[in-house]
């Protein structure tokens, strides 16, 4: 009994150290990240805004189109990885706002494009912008989390999402009148988000010379050979989850315009109401994503952005316009509602690994979504808009392959023998 009592009171003490030990939230830097998160992915949003634009003005087929997609996912896939491992070894407060300096220049060249190759560097600097910010942004992020992680990234993705909303928005009311010109304004928008940066980097630089003396007696044990076998596979599952949805997800922005163009006559413009609607119900769902997957796990949050999508996913080419509004709500809603908790998942996979994680989830997923989205534009270009939306349809459906991932409990246990 008395073992007992002192086992129970030495993990009470515990309990009661930890909490100690956890940091409060730093709310004005999570909504300041969260608000150039916004102003990130609404100007990386003027890609997709653009397509009705460069088809008409340039006379560009759907696989040009597709090349252009490809050409800012590929950009930031590839360097946000590279971007994460580099700072997880030498954390750059400064790249942010210097990754936004190229998105500024970006803007600017794209402003004045009169070719096709122009707008493809022009995209690529936007890229390379968007590589520097993601990863360095999550780990902002996550540092400013305290003891609130799930509401931290929650309230980062949720701003880039709701960025990403804007689109369609962009495309109706300054891409329409304007041309490629229209461009020109979110160089201004660059402008005030590298000011918010020089803030939040000031911040970051103090927070890491606090936390430097502490990490140094921080030991982590060494990953067994089987387990690194079992996580590297769970890493694997996730990114192809991912890569689904990225997919999906670029049939959506890039080319369902277009499908209702083709099966309802209706003018791009007012397409671009459809496109908002999805877009901004997902951002809702990144929001509440979080807190649902800590009430009903990750995993089963993952496992129902998918699945639970699929149903209205596979009813929505074949109905009317009317219910398109219901359908495309519900599944924006449904399917990114696991947008910021996928990410999670994977840093818990990997403690200690913020950047070079959240660059693979985010860089690599969206840069597999770009392949995707040249893919689909070669498709559109030889069967038509509507057969390849019935396609991308069924995509959801691959999300059966959730069971394939570590329950949440059994994730915990492999990070406390890591600890």
């Amino acid at each position: 009994m008395a073992t007992l009592s002192s086992s129970s009171s030495d993990g009470n003490s515990a309990k009661l150290q930890n909490a100690g030990n956890i940091k409060p939230t730093v709310y004005k830097i999570l909504f300041a990240i969260g608000l150039v998160h916004l102003l990130n992915d609404s100007i990386q949003s003027v890609i997709p805004a653009i397509f009705p634009i460069l088809k008409d003005e340039m006379g560009l087929n759907y696989t040009q189109i597709g090349w252009v997609q490809f050409a800012i996912n590929v950009t930031a896939s590839i360097m946000q990885p590279v971007v994460g491992l580099y700072s997880d070894r030498k954390p750059s407060p400064y790249m942010l706002p210097l990754g936004m300096f190229s998105t500024l220049i970006g803007m600017l060249l794209l402003a004045y494009a009169h070719t096709y190759w122009v707008v493809l560097l022009a995209v690529c600097f936007v890229g390379l912008g968007s590589a520097a910010f993601h990863p360095e942004g999550s780990r902002v992020s996550h540092m400013a989390a305290g003891g609130r992680k799930g509401l931290a990234q929650s309230i980062f993705q949720v701003g880039g999402n709701a960025g990403q909303s804007l689109a369609p928005v962009m495309t109706k009311w300054i891409f329409i009148p304007l041309g490629l010109f229209g461009a020109i304004w979110f160089t201004g928008v660059a402008g005030i988000a590298i000011l918010v940066l020089l803030f939040i980097a000031k911040w970051y630089k103090v927070t890491l010379h606090t936390a430097a003396a502490k990490a140094k007696t921080v030991v982590r044990k060494a990953m067994s050979p089987q387990r690194r076998k079992q996580v590297m596979f769970a890493l694997c599952v996730l990114v192809f989850l991912v890569f689904i949805r990225s997919w999906y997800g670029a049939a959506m922005t890039g080319y369902f315009a277009f499908f209702m163009q083709d099966r309802y006559g209706i003018t791009i413009d007012r397409a671009q109401d459809f496109i908002f609607l999805y877009l901004a119900a997902g951002a809702v769902g990144t929001f509440f994503g979080g807190p649902l997957s800590d009430r009903f796990g990750r995993r089963n949050l993952i496992f129902f952005s998918m699945l639970g999508s699929a149903p209205f996913a596979l009813l929505l080419p074949h109905v009317s316009l009317g219910w398109a509004y219901v359908l495309l709500a519900l599944i924006g809603f449904i399917n990114l509602s696991s947008f910021s908790v996928t990410v999670v998942y994977a840093q818990m996979l990997f403690p200690g690994k913020l950047g070079t994680i959240s660059g693979l989830i985010t860089g690599l997923a969206f840069g597999l979504g770009g392949i995707g989205s040249v893919v689909l534009g070669n498709l559109c270009d030889v069967i038509g808009t509507p057969r390849v939306m019935e396609m991308c349809a069924f995509l959801p459906l691959v999300g059966i392959f959730t069971f394939l991932l570590p329950t949440d409990r059994k994730l915990e246990s492999w990070s406390e023998e890591a600890a």
